[in-house]
């Protein structure tokens, strides 16, 4: 394996993302449902992308978040969302797209206090340990 030899130096500011820009590009960039690679992918990791290259924006979250709720309403799911969020950019942002659709269909959400990251081991704690209180 080769090491980069940007490995442990600060990043050249060429390479850096603009960070006002990128979310600026989350509200007002729209996928366009003919490009393949605009659409919504899911990986091993969730849904991924960037809102510079239509692949993750707020019409995907919005897309995303509704569908969730009307599965939840298809299987009578009523028990509370675990949520999180991580270090991206885009974050922020996701969750409070996510939060409007979530209020809008009346689904309870529970959340880290102050904002704070949430690995995903976390949330799947969270989840075990609120249904094992509430299946018995």
């Amino acid at each position: 394996m080769q090491i980069s030899p940007l490995a442990g130096r600060p990043a050249p500011p060429d390479i850096l993302v603009n960070i006002p820009q990128l979310i600026a590009a989350y509200y007002t960039d729209a996928p366009d449902p003919n490009i393949p690679a605009q659409r919504v992918v899911f990986g091993t990791s969730g849904h991924r992308g960037s809102s510079l290259t239509r692949t993750f924006n707020e019409a995907h979250i919005l897309a995303i978040t509704q569908s969730i709720c009307l599965y939840r309403k298809a299987h009578q799911i009523d028990g509370p969302l675990f949520m999180g969020i991580d270090t991206h950019a885009l974050s922020g942002p996701a969750l409070e797209t996510a939060l409007e659709v979530l209020a809008a269909n009346g689904v309870q959400v529970r959340l880290a206090g102050n904002e704070e990251y949430t690995p995903t081991p976390v949330i799947s704690h969270a989840i075990v340990t609120y249904n094992k209180a509430y299946s018995a």
